[in-house]
């Protein structure tokens, strides 16, 4: 599998996907720069990466700007044709305004920027350390929309607490269910407000974010590989 990782104006979360996924998980990854518009070096088995940050310096909403940038159309028909997508922090606040996720990331409750690590529960069933930092990471969407994330098993990330207990305690920021990440139905799609690329050297003292990497995209890989 290869990685795009895509620079808007405000990245600054770029460099540290990027790091993580080519000297941590030992991957390919190509910078694309958002006035770019070709994908054609990338299949359907590849990946396009949203970083965090602040693109376009959210002057308008966050993500609200990016969304309309050459390479990101060039990403919406990517994910069409089943390529895989995965936004972290602002890049899922572009995916959710590009209308590759439903819902809507708004502010936190407490009004105030969020930066710490806290724990998410998802498919590997156990709790996973991972860092968040924003400001507007409370995730909303109508009880019909819910209803079918719920259903269709598409809230691929939940915060707990250390133990896995999903708690009101545990939310961060206000967000519905204690949702830290979702995917689309077809599961191409993926966005989630933690940071799992900083959770990913033994330097820093935590590598849960590669068992994020691995459970969303590495493990099918292999399992294509080995099958």
């Amino acid at each position: 599998m290869k990685f795009g990782v895509i620079v808007f104006p405000g990245s600054n979360c770029d460099q540290d996907m990027i790091g993580a996924l080519r000297n941590e998980l030992g991957q390919e990854v190509v910078e694309l720069w958002h006035k770019d518009n070709d994908l054609s070096a990338f299949s359907t088995e590849d990946c396009i990466v949203l970083p965090g940050g602040f693109s376009y310096g959210d002057y308008l909403r966050c993500g609200a700007i990016a969304r309309f940038s050459p390479m990101m159309q060039q990403t919406i028909e990517f994910a069409h044709r089943g390529g895989k997508v995965f936004g972290v922090c602002n890049g899922f606040q572009i995916l959710c305004e590009s209308g590759l996720l439903p819902g809507a990331l708004l502010k936190n409750t407490n009004q105030q920027f969020v930066c710490k690590n806290v724990f998410v529960k998802g498919d590997e069933n156990k709790a996973l350390k991972i860092p968040i930092a924003h400001g507007e990471g409370r995730y909303y969407a109508d009880e019909k929309t819910i209803n079918g994330l719920i259903v269709n098993r598409q809230i691929i990330y939940r915060y707990c607490d250390e133990n896995g207990n999903i708690t009101p305690e545990a939310n961060p920021n206000g967000t519905m269910h204690n949702i830290a990440g979702i995917c689309n139905e077809k599961r191409n799609v993926f966005g989630m407000m933690p940071h799992p690329e900083r959770a990913c050297s033994s330097k820093l003292g935590n590598t849960d974010g590669k068992t994020v990497f691995n459970t969303l995209f590495l493990s099918a890989v292999k399992e294509a590989v080995h099958s």
